[in-house]
């Protein structure tokens, strides 16, 4: 049985075709379109009309894919981009009716859930635990260990939200990260909350900014064949340093940093700082396994291989 995943972020449309054959899911067909789909979405919260188009032509080519991999199962979930924009439902309804596909809108807690669902499966999992994923629209936290879940939440925290709110600076000024922080501070209370009593030592980021973040570390990495891999810190905080001083001409020539991310991984690093910072978080891995391996975990109730 073959089925495709696929998930429609804010920024990034993601498919994934996977077989469940002799017991186990094999992923035979990945790919990503970067199709901005919230494009200027924070000035009246409707998906502009060439992010619109760009969006059902991804999906149409998408629906091809499909079709020659003979899919059995097609699952598709959208996310913040449209969960929150006034045409949102429009945009569903207008791609299923030019390519069969049936999208589901999902909540910030499902889409939560399918996170900590790939993650686990990944082996990222080994104590207490932070599972971070930064999308474009929203960001996802989900607290646990190796045995469960204890707390999740979705916030409209996305890298790309909060780059039309904040980023207003090249690079970023003082004044810009120390909005953001009070931004993040009151939206965060409650999971600042929660963790006074958890006490997470480890973040876990859900590919997409993470796999950056790895790949600016250690070039030498190949995400394609690994599942999970930890993240020196003070690289980390090294190279957290020198992007946020950055300007966006500079990015545009970083190696491993596509040019979707150039001005996004700045908002990406604000956010992954205030988490480190104010949790005292003491190690950081990432796990390849995102949303659209949930949605293939979910539908097989097998772990992703």
């Amino acid at each position: 049985m073959k089925i495709a995943a696929i998930d429609l972020g804010s920024n990034t449309f993601h498919l994934l075709i996977a077989e469940y054959k002799n017991n186990q899911v094999d992923i035979i067909f990945k790919t990503h379109r970067p199709v901005k789909l919230s494009e200027n979405i924070t000035l009246n919260n409707c998906i502009i009309p060439k992010a619109f188009e760009r969006g059902i032509t991804c999906l149409q080519e998408f629906k091809s894919i499909v079709n020659k991999y003979g899919v059995d199962q097609t699952k598709a979930v959208a996310t913040s981009a449209i969960r929150s924009a006034k045409n949102g439902e429009d945009f569903v309804k207008k791609a299923q009716e030019l390519t069969s596909i049936k999208i589901e809108i999902i909540s910030g807690d499902k889409e939560a859930d399918l996170i900590y669902s790939a993650v686990k499966a990944s082996g990222a999992i080994k104590e207490k635990s932070l599972i971070m994923d930064i999308g474009g629209g929203s960001t996802e936290f989900i607290f646990c260990d190796e045995d469960k879940s204890y707390w999740r939440k979705s916030y409209d925290i996305g890298a790309a939200r909060l780059m039309q709110n904040f980023f207003k600076s090249d690079p970023i000024s003082v004044e810009n990260m120390d909005t953001i922080n009070s931004h993040l501070r009151a939206t965060l209370s409650d999971l600042l909350e929660f963790n006074k009593e958890f006490k997470a030592i480890n973040l876990i980021g859900s590919a997409g900014a993470f796999e950056t973040y790895l790949e600016m570390i250690q070039p030498e990495t190949d995400l394609q064949l690994i599942s999970t891999s930890s993240i020196d810190i003070f690289k980390y905080k090294d190279l957290s340093s020198n992007l946020k001083s950055s300007t966006h001409r500079e990015r545009l020539v970083m190696p491993n940093l596509i040019p979707l991310r150039v001005d996004m991984i700045v908002m990406a690093f604000v956010l992954t700082d205030f988490i480190i910072n104010n949790l005292n978080i003491q190690q950081i891995n990432m796990s390849t396994y995102d949303l659209k391996y949930g949605i293939v975990n979910q539908s097989y109730n097998f772990a992703t291989k």
